[in-house]
Formats: structure tokens, C-alpha cells, sequence
């Protein structure tokens, strides 16, 4: 190969060899995750409080639709309804799905012999306590009775 032929190689190689590395870098910098330390100047972002989307909702509609007193009543009459209905909804799921774990426990216990049903007993006490603290800690709610 002449000396101009390899030269002019070796150049493109060194050229495609330095776009690979700079795309490399580039994209490792594009797509690092951060961490948000609680310092910075930009809040985290956070799922709105059921009040808050409410206020935001209505807001925006009242200015959008130029809603007049009678018709926010009705429109906060209905939220107030539907959230009830959610509530209810909820709470009906919440307890049958309660009364399966219950289920699922009791037909696991009636399985075991006199001997270890004592012990098993005691593992259901221990692990009710850890899932109690652990939902204490996570601030989801007050723990299950």
C-alpha cells in the first residue's frame, strides 16, 4: 500500500475512531439518571393530593368555561358523589381481598400438624408486626388492625 493510500486510511480511521468515542461520551452524559438530593433548586416531582388535582380541575374549568355559581355547585356535587362512589368502591375491594388473604392463611394453617401450627402461628404474629412497621415507616396509611 503507498504511503498516501495509508496515510489517508489511517486519518479515517482515526476520524471514525474519535466520532465513536464522542458519541459514546455523549450519550453516557445524555442519559445518566440524577438523583435529586433535596438541595437543589428544583422541587421533585410529586402525584398531586386528591385536593389538590380538585382544585386544579376546577380551576381550569371555571376559567376555560366561564362556569357560573350555580354550575360549580353542581360540578363539585358530582365530584363529591363520585369520589364517594370511589371510597365505596375501595373499601368493598379492600375487604374482600382482606377476607381472601384471611382464606389463603386459614387453608395453609388447617394443613399443617398440631405441632407446627403453633409455630406458624407465631411466623403470621411476627411477619402482621414487620408489615405493620414497614407501612408505618412508608407513611401509606394507618396500619391494618
Amino acid at each position: 500500500m503507498p504511503k498516501a493510500k495509508l496515510s489517508a486510511f489511517l486519518s479515517l480511521l482515526l476520524v471514525f475512531l474519535s466520532g465513536a468515542v464522542v458519541g459514546a461520551l455523549a450519550h453516557r452524559l445524555y442519559m445518566v439518571n440524577t438523583a435529586y438530593s433535596g438541595n437543589g433548586p428544583v422541587p421533585p416531582p410529586h402525584r398531586p393530593t386528591p385536593e389538590e388535582a380538585r382544585k386544579r380541575i376546577t380551576s381550569d374549568l371555571q376559567a376555560r368555561l366561564h362556569l357560573d355559581d350555580q354550575q360549580l355547585a353542581a360540578l363539585n356535587k358530582i365530584m363529591d358523589e363520585t369520589n364517594e362512589a370511589w371510597q365505596t368502591m375501595r373499601r368493598k375491594i379492600n375487604e374482600e381481598g382482606r377476607t381472601l388473604h384471611d382464606q389463603q392463611w386459614e387453608k395453609f394453617r388447617a394443613s399443617l400438624r398440631p405441632d407446627q401450627q403453633p409455630i406458624y402461628d407465631q411466623w403470621r404474629t411476627d411477619r402482621d408486626n414487620e408489615m405493620r412497621k414497614r407501612r408505618e415507616q412508608d407513611h401509606k396509611g394507618p396500619p391494618r388492625p
